[in-house]
């Protein structure tokens, strides 16, 4: 874990930042019914290490800290001891379940929850299993409407997931998965369930998207699969998600047509915010600004960890031990903790930019939402475009502003795309927010245009009206 006195406070101070950021939003979030295509004006809180004076500090014990209890019981549930090998069972299947009640850092919520172990695929697309957390809508039998919900807990380590966290985890990392409680719940109290996967996988490989995405179909189906979630087997499924949420709606979206189409036929749109395009691209971006360059150890962590390849023998001293700080650190500890971090001060000076390394290069295209199919669903995207709030450079040659970690013009590009190859996109951009304080603004819209998909109704779409952006073309083999 991460050693530096500071970083705990940090990531606490982040922690807390993130958490009355959507308590903010949320406190004008229209239902999902009877939203409006107007944005939310909630509060607008400064750089995301400013103190928040009325939200106390995290606590949490180290090296996944979970209640001995709730951790014994979270990893007996997720180990699979059937005696059919799982390359021979088919992808969304139910492999059991158990009913808990969702528990806030061991506080019991009156929300009934049912959570599924179920046979999936990996980053490499082999066999193996997921857990996924189906949260119950109160006095409501067999709900119609399903929201496939992407968390932001962004982490290295597997006990930071949200069924962890949902089962009276209280890990450092995990406190991410607590701050979308308020979220979550509003999609509840208007009657539809929640599913929540454990998107990275069992191995928490941050940032590897493909994985996210066949997470999030395969939980799907195991939902609309099981008579223990309630949930009716023809129910018209929406998927949301902000940042790394993001990356499991975006990737279920473009794989759902060959990958799952039977869950496909069930989706009526996605909604996302704070889109990761091209990987490669993102850490040109994000290297030696002050919030965010923590954020390119950790991708390349997770990357390497879901492709299986060694990065490490291009690392120099001070690189090999960056990588194993990061070996379990989730998003909360990292951020603001490795200001002006760059590639080069991580790397041996025979590999200057790792764009020279063929295992990086695969690794990076394949992560590249530019190069994977278009959805067939009709597309929300928001994105901010003001990331200097949060230190980072928005002048970056070929690159241009972003909203701190996500780059703007990289997802107009892909919203463009996607209008070309004929999905339905209403693109929206914040100039004047970053990726932490966009949040309450894209939340107000990506509530009125999810809950009129899920209504029935048309998507309004604005392709001709999206600036152009930036190339996505792949990175040149070296």
């Amino acid at each position: 874990m991460i050693r530096a006195q500071v970083r705990p406070q940090v990531g606490a101070r982040a922690t807390a930042c993130l958490v009355a950021l959507v308590l903010a939003g949320l406190t004008g979030a229209p239902s999902p019914a009877t939203a409006t295509a107007a944005p939310v004006v909630a509060p607008v809180i400064g750089p995301v290490l400013a103190p928040v004076a009325t939200a106390a500090p995290v606590v949490a014990a180290t090296d996944g800290g979970a209640a001995p209890s709730a951790s014994a019981r979270a990893e007996a549930f997720r180990r699979y001891d059937g005696r059919k090998p799982l390359r021979t069972i088919e992808p969304g299947t139910v492999l059991k379940t158990r009913e808990i009640t969702y528990s806030l850092q061991g506080l019991p919520l009156p929300i009934d929850v049912v959570q599924i172990l179920y046979r999936t695929e990996d980053t490499l697309e082999r066999p193996t299993v997921n857990v996924t957390s189906v949260l119950q809508p109160p006095l409501l039998a067999k709900p119609r409407r399903l929201i496939a919900y992407g968390s932001f807990y962004d982490s290295l380590n597997p006990q930071d997931g949200p069924s962890f966290a949902i089962d009276g985890g209280r890990s450092f990392g995990g406190a991410a998965v607590h701050a979308e409680t308020a979220l979550v719940a509003t999609f509840l109290l208007d009657g539809m369930s929640v599913v929540m996967a454990d998107t990275q996988g069992r191995t928490a490989n941050f940032a590897a998207g493909p994985e996210y995405g066949r997470t999030t179909l395969d939980s799907i189906r195991a939902v609309l699969s099981s008579r223990r979630t309630g949930v009716a087997p023809r129910a018209k499924v929406g998927l949301l998600g902000y940042s790394g949420g993001a990356i499991a709606t975006n990737w279920a979206a473009a794989l759902a047509p060959s990958y799952a189409p039977d869950v496909n036929r069930r989706l009526v749109g996605a909604a996302e915010g704070g889109v990761l395009v091209a990987p490669a691209r993102n850490l040109r971006y994000i290297q030696g600004s002050q919030v965010w360059a923590g954020v390119l150890a950790m991708a390349l962590v997770g990357a390497s960890r879901g492709f299986e390849i060694n990065l490490e023998r291009y690392l120099n001293r001070y690189g090999k031990q960056v990588f194993e700080e990061m070996e379990k650190a989730s998003i909360v500890e990292v951020l603001g903790s490795y200001p002006g971090l760059t590639w080069r001060k991580i790397a041996r000076k025979r590999f200057p930019d790792p764009e020279q390394i063929p295992a990086f290069v695969r690794a990076v295209n394949q992560l590249n939402l530019g190069r994977a199919p278009a959805p067939t669903i009709p597309m929300f995207i928001g994105q901010g475009a003001r990331g200097e709030v949060e230190g980072t450079s928005g002048t970056t040659r070929g690159i241009g502003p972003g909203d701190g970690v996500m780059i703007a013009g990289d997802v107009r590009s892909l919203a463009r795309r996607y209008c070309r190859q004929g999905t339905r996109v209403r693109y929206q951009q914040y100039d004047a927010t970053s990726h932490f304080t966009t949040v309450p603004l894209w939340i107000g819209d990506a509530y009125a245009w999810l809950g009129r998909r899920l209504a029935g109704r048309k998507p309004a779409a604005n392709c001709r009206s999206i600036a152009p952006g930036t190339s996505l073309a792949p990175v040149p083999m070296p």
